[in-house]
């Protein structure tokens, strides 16, 4: 995987509201109504990590959720983050966030 250039972060990020550059990864922050919606979001977005074999940072306490994307093995910023923050936009819309 190669490391995606700043002016292509720039640009990914320029059509985002949500997420952010913190500390060289793509960091979200979520809160959820309650815990048990929190809980099966973070099962939703296992799913999906895992069927893209790229698997987030997060922590979850009561109804927030963080979530931070980087590809350890490249060094930076690749397309796999782009690929899962944009599959877990998805599931943003029946969140109930």
């Amino acid at each position: 995987m190669t490391v995606l250039s700043d002016t292509e972060i720039s640009a990914w990020l320029a059509g985002q509201s949500a997420w952010r550059l913190q500390d060289g990864k793509l960091a979200l922050s979520l809160q959820f109504q309650d815990f048990s919606m929190a809980w099966g979001f973070m099962s939703r977005v296992a799913l999906l990590a895992e069927q893209q074999q790229h698997h987030p940072e997060w922590f979850n306490v009561y109804n927030r959720v963080e979530i931070a994307l980087v590809t350890h093995d490249a060094g930076g910023l690749t397309k796999k983050d782009f690929n899962l923050a944009d599959s877990i936009n998805g599931l943003l819309g029946d969140s109930g966030t």
